[in-house]
């Protein structure tokens, strides 16, 4: 029945669509490649004739980095974003050898990476912009996440196109979303290339492999069908050694219409993970702090290996339209069904010990059987029309989100464990059920924006309205709980772009989170469920571009507010919503991909953030990052074709929460990679197409907590160890 309403509503939704676009947010045809773009392809057009031209031009190689489409889905040079905008290019992955988004991600200003440990609970995407968590949204959709967090997707990088990171409050266009921002994820897509593809075959530390091939091209003679297929088989040993990762992912992909004003792009994607590590911690005691006996190795694992599982399973689909009615109007429509079912069962240790000198750690037993299955819709009308000496670029859109999810899920006592002399397959006793639910959750968003320009000035608005609805039915426990809440937000900045590159600009923008939870405002007298977080945030700062180069500088300074926020009391069982969060800070970003075959990142950022209900700083948050990312390739000589560069990456320290002894404080570190590539065609042309490459991160093999979560109520102290030096090597060819 379910799965006949899904068809249903997808049939409809095509019906109600005039096309589809064959690429990420902005229309434009993609290919995942190194090339470099020429100047003369980045040369601005005329001021009154900009946003025309960049939404409808054809980029043959890859898309700019200085271009980007998530804060205003549409393409807008990032020069004339009043939003903060980090983008990370398909280049910049590959010459960094990244694996995962928390890899992606490292480099940018205003990120607390690894909140689960670099190198051990890999199997979410876990870090904090601007000290909150934020969703995903792939292909212009959100990634929704379960109602109890397991079954959640991991999209593979290697399939991605580019990453974007836009910080601050983004519900307007959204919906609801986190204070912190969104990572915006573009997959790979069918190009305007005859054939192309590659291949590539990586090696390397805790026993890595990975194969990876990429083909596409013209399905017919004329190009009005092409294909794309994206695969991969990997895995690797986790730095705890007893446990690892698995994956299989095939991505295939077709458009039709061509550089027609019609297409229709249709995306499949279906990704195993048999497994996929442990998601367990060391206590703080023996790894922040010292215990009695020292500290505790980095590949101390605290689980059982037989009773360890994690099996995830995820499919969709995903269509894109676009249909250009002239070159002033078009429509855009887009929508995915995902189905991701997840299986887990672990043994974790309790947070402390029961007797700290003979090493004796206490531990329990946790499993969850978790489905969700989600439909997501987006679709809307963008155009240009002119009201005297101004210029318009108007969009007016509407989406719409659904999810079904179902969870059972286990608890129990487990063995203790001696750390001395660890026995990794003990008699579990049976877990006993402590939740099973069904949930049924629908958004729908209403929203409009529109972009002025006078000369340099760029004014932006935009206004959207949601209703929201949740239902969930508890069997264990019983309950029946209902939200119905709908919210209002909005956006607006201003910015004036200089001819000689300079842009100031100022920004507010909000946001919105539905929560779950009980909440009384009269002592326990009457009760109701919990009205949605609100966020606003206030961004001032400065960009920079060298007129007719990628070499791009920004700096900004923000305050955010997020208030609403659940703030428990004793317990009754109930919340009050009197909570508060602050967080300020300042963010500075310098990129450049490629110039005069040099690529530079920099980043350094600043960041303050409290929770008013605690007095303290939001747990897990950082008070800020800097990093420097530089990378060069030979262009003569007798090395013509070699590229070697190498980064550095500081997190300053964060806040772990309360422990028994006080405040907890991860301290910072910094760690430095380094890469090199070489492209074999200049050894001898009978090897165009081939290259080598190697990366290694935290080179020195530096000894570091990523971060802790520390509960004194509970007696639970818990801390994960960052990834150890990690190198690995490739083999490609590409055509």
């Amino acid at each position: 029945m379910h799965h006949s309403r899904v068809l249903c509503a997808i049939s409809f939704s095509l019906l109600m669509s005039g096309h589809a676009f064959a690429a990420g947010q902005d229309g434009t045809s993609q290919k995942s490649g190194v090339e470099k773009t020429s100047d003369k392809a980045r040369e601005k057009p005329n001021a009154s004739e900009e946003k025309e031209t960049t939404e409808h031009v054809e980029v043959k190689g890859r898309r700019l980095s200085t271009i980007a489409s998530s804060a205003t889905k549409t393409d807008t040079p990032l020069v004339e974003t009043a939003q903060s905008v980090t983008v990370v290019t398909r280049n910049e992955m590959d010459i960094r050898g990244v694996l995962n988004l928390n890899q992606a991600v490292r480099y940018a200003a205003g990120i607390t990476p690894d909140l689960r440990g670099g190198g051990v609970g890999t199997r979410y995407d876990q870090f904090a912009l601007r000290g909150f968590s934020v969703p995903t949204f792939l292909d212009g959709l959100r990634l929704q996440d379960s109602p109890m967090g397991y079954a959640v997707a991991q999209t593979d990088t290697s399939r991605l196109d580019r990453v974007e990171i836009l910080k601050g409050p983004s519900s307007s266009l959204y919906g609801q979303s986190s204070p912190g921002g969104l990572t915006a994820l573009s997959s790979k897509l069918p190009t305007n290339q005859r054939f192309y593809g590659d291949v590539n075959t990586t090696g390397g530390m805790f026993d890595l492999y990975r194969v990876d091939a990429d083909v596409g091209g013209y399905a017919t003679d004329n190009g009005m069908v092409r294909y794309r297929l994206y695969g991969t088989v990997n895995g690797q040993h986790s730095q705890l050694a007893r446990t690892g990762t698995r994956r299989f992912s095939i991505s295939p992909s077709f458009t039709f219409g061509g550089d027609g004003p019609t297409t229709l792009t249709l995306l499949g994607n279906y990704q195993y993970d048999p497994e996929n590590g442990t998601y367990g911690g060391v206590p703080l005691v023996g790894s922040l702090k010292r215990a009695s006996f020292g500290y505790l190795p980095r590949n101390f694992y605290d689980g059982d290996t037989p009773f360890e599982k994690f099996n995830r399973r995820h499919g969709s689909l995903t269509y894109i339209f676009n249909h250009n009615f002239n070159d002033k109007w078009s429509f855009t429509s887009r929508g995915r069904y995902d189905d991701i079912r997840t299986s887990y069962r672990s043994i974790y240790n309790a947070g402390y010990y029961t007797d700290e000198s003979a090493g004796i750690l206490p531990r329990y037993a946790f499993g969850t059987n978790e489905h969700t299955s989600n439909l997501t819709f987006d679709s809307q009308f963008k155009g240009h029309v002119r009201t005297g000496p101004l210029s318009h670029t108007m969009m007016f859109g509407f989406d719409y989100m659904q999810q079904h999810a179902t969870e059972i899920g286990f608890s129990g006592k487990a063995p203790d464990m001696n750390v001395f002399h660890p026995d990794y397959r003990m008699d579990i006793p049976a877990m006993a059920p402590y939740a099973n639910y069904t949930t049924d959750s629908h958004q729908i968003g209403a929203y409009g924006q529109d972009e002025i320009k006078w000369g340099g000035l760029v004014l932006t608005g935009s206004l959207r309205n949601d209703w929201y609805r949740s239902h969930q039915v508890g069997r264990i426990p019983q309950s029946d709980t209902h939200e119905s809440p709908s919210q209002i937000t909005w956006r607006t900045s201003g910015l004036y772009h200089f001819k000689f590159g300079l842009a100031p600009y100022i920004s507010y923008s909000t946001s919105f989170q539905p929560q779950s939870g009980i909440v009384s405002n009269d002592g326990g007298k009457t009760l109701h469920q919990a009205n949605p977080s609100v966020g606003k945030q206030l961004e001032g700062g400065l960009k920079y571009q060298i007129p007719n180069t990628s070499v791009l500088f920004t700096a900004a300074g923000f305050h955010i507010e997020q208030t609403n926020v659940l703030v428990s009391v004793g317990n009754y069982g109930y919340s009050t919503q009197s909570g508060k969060v602050h967080s300020d800070g300042f963010e500075f970003e310098a990129h450049a991909e490629p110039y005069k075959n040099f690529v530079i990142t920099a980043a350094v950022s600043v960041q303050k953030v409290r929770d008013d209900s605690t007095g303290k700083p939001l747990i897990q948050s950082g008070k800020g990052n800097a990093s420097l990312f530089a990378f060069y390739t030979m262009p003569s000589g007798p090395v013509k074709g070699l590229g070697f560069g190498g980064g550095m990456r500081y997190t300053a320290k964060a806040y772990g929460g309360e422990a028994s002894y006080g405040s907890v404080w991860v301290p910072n570190y910094a760690l430095f990679d380094g890469s090199i590539r070489y492209d074999l065609s200049n050894i001898s042309p009978s090897l165009r197409g081939w290259n080598v490459a190697a990366s290694v991160r935290n080179i020195f093999d530096k000894k570091f907590v990523s971060n802790c979560l520390a509960y004194a109520s509970y007696g639970q102290e818990f801390c994960y160890y960052g990834e150890r030096r990690n190198a690995q090597a490739s083999v490609g060819f590409s055509w």
